[in-house]
């Protein structure tokens, strides 16, 4: 994380959703419990606003941001450096086998609503996750065979195939450990075992925290309210008259250039994957080197410059953020349009015509812009058209997969098996070469993975199955004085459990 004092000029991020599972949504209950009134509430803002807090059965991240971590936890805990460390399961042992993990359970850990974690609730959250969620992606939890407690505190989990993505998914949302007694109004009310509680909850206008002093681990210093609002601009403008303390994914360059010293901003890594997609399955794209063609013709660090004032990790075209322990800073394209000519001329397709159906978010307005202006000069026949982002975009791009080309950015983490490993995805990748690939590395020894993961993406940047022209940062400003922010976002969740203000301990 950097945190600077000296302000510089940003492009507009809008709202960005996780694609890979989206259901619809429910707006779920109105609780009039609100906060924001006591003088001892910190308020972080956001812009991506939840509907409902049932991410049991509502796809997006605008829930588990505000929940996971918070209100619940999970077994392993993923750190800001991508590695699974200890959550309420304080270790565990693995077979030879590697597919029969057995969890040891931390004691005196209480759900909010005051009953008892252990592992028959263990049990009880993993299996919910395997029968009972609506949300696609429940399907990380397809390798569990069974989940089985073995006394209170002794959790065993047998897996179909030995799988080094099912523990790493195990410390995100599929991982949340939930109360048999809480299930009743997930919605607006669900009970957790985290630093935090929910006090009250409104659709798409706030999700107030308050802190437990009964909690397990180290109780948080502060009640916390997540408030939505409709755009950096409003949220920003709270921030400068005191309304907010903390504004969460931001990005205005007027903004950031009239902010005065009483406000830093912070600057993190994010899973935001701003994907340049390509209909596989649709010419011109069906031909790999007309794909190579794109990689090539594209200016990476032209479209950081002007969405992010080179703020956001160019990851030489690959679709991973730099916290993943397979990142290793290749470039698989440099920029280099006689390159991207030439291949074009060996496909035979130059003068092709080629619709971008751009969504309706800043960031994608900017870099299209980019895009039909480096295309065209290739040999490309650029026409742009706009698609309103969600409902025509995910209905036409995403559902239909009506398209030649896109840009939108994909916020689940650690989502190659997703984009790239499913042939009946929007991208219509179908490689059979990288469905091995992936299997190999899943079923890998842990320490052997990073490698087979670098192999994976190799094959996939050497088809140019999909083109990542840059990794979102999180940019946060805080008002001064705040601290204990992770803005390194590695899972979905905004962790605000060490959220505190330094001048209250003055």
């Amino acid at each position: 994380m950097k945190i600077l004092r000296a302000r510089s000029a940003l492009g507009c991020l809008a709202m960005v959703t996780a694609l890979g599972a989206v259901t619809a949504c429910s707006a779920g209950h109105t609780a009039v419990v609100d906060t924001t009134g006591d003088d001892a509430v910190l308020t972080v803002a956001s812009s991506s606003g939840a509907t409902s807090l049932d991410f049991t059965t509502t796809g997006g991240a605008a829930a588990p941001s505000a929940l996971m971590d918070n209100v619940y936890e999970t077994l392993v805990r993923i750190d800001e450096d991508g590695s699974v460390t200890p959550g309420l399961a304080k270790d565990w042992d693995i077979s030879e086998d590697a597919k029969t993990y057995t969890f040891h359970l931390r004691d005196g850990v209480t759900f909010s609503n005051g009953d008892p974690f252990t592992a028959q609730t263990a049990a009880f959250s993993i299996n919910y996750v395997k029968n009972d969620w609506a949300n696609g992606i429940s399907a990380a939890m397809d390798p569990v065979e069974s989940a089985t407690a073995v006394d209170d505190h002794t959790l065993k989990v047998r897996l179909e195939k030995p799988s080094n993505g099912w523990l790493w998914s195990m410390g995100t949302t599929i991982g949340a450990m939930m109360s048999p007694k809480g299930m009743d109004d997930l919605a607006a009310k669900p009970i957790g075992t985290g630093p935090y509680e929910v006090a009250g909850f409104s659709p798409a206008e706030f999700v107030s925290l308050h802190k437990r002093d009964d909690y397990w681990g180290t109780p948080s210093e502060h009640d916390v309210t997540v408030r939505y609002f409709p755009d950096a601009i409003s949220s920003v403008t709270a921030l400068r008259s005191g309304g907010v303390d903390v504004v969460w994914g931001v990005g205005n360059p007027e903004i950031l250039d009239s902010l005065d010293d009483s406000i830093d901003t912070n600057v993190g890594t994010t899973n935001g994957e701003v994907l340049l997609s390509m209909n596989n399955d649709r010419a011109p794209f069906d031909d790999p080197r007309v794909r190579q063609a794109v990689a090539y013709a594209v200016d990476r660090e032209a479209a950081n410059d002007i969405v992010w004032s080179g703020m956001a990790t160019d990851t030489g075209g690959a679709p991973m953020p730099p916290t993943d322990p397979w990142f290793e800073g290749k470039n698989y394209y440099d920029f280099n349009p006689d390159k991207a000519r030439s291949l074009l001329a060996d496909a035979g397709a130059e003068g092709t015509p080629l619709t971008i159906t751009v969504p309706t978010l800043y960031y994608a307005q900017a870099i299209s812009e980019l895009l039909y202006s480096q295309l065209s000069d290739v040999g490309f026949d650029v026409t742009l058209e706009t698609a309103e982002f969600p409902a025509v975009w995910l209905g036409q791009v995403h559902g239909a997969k009506d398209y030649q080309m896109s840009i939108i950015s994909h916020v689940e983490a650690r989502d190659i098996p997703a984009l790239f490993g499913n042939p009946d995805y929007y991208l219509n990748y179908d490689s059979a070469r990288t469905r091995e690939l992936l299997d190999k590395a899943d079923t890998a020894a842990p320490e052997d993975y990073p490698r087979r993961m670098t192999q994976v993406v190799d094959q996939i940047m050497a088809d140019a199955g999909a083109l990542t022209v840059m990794n979102m940062p999180n940019v946060v400003l805080t008002r001064h004085g705040i601290s204990g922010l992770h803005t390194d976002q590695v899972t979905d969740a905004i962790v605000l459990r060490d959220l505190t203000d330094d001048k209250e301990d003055q």
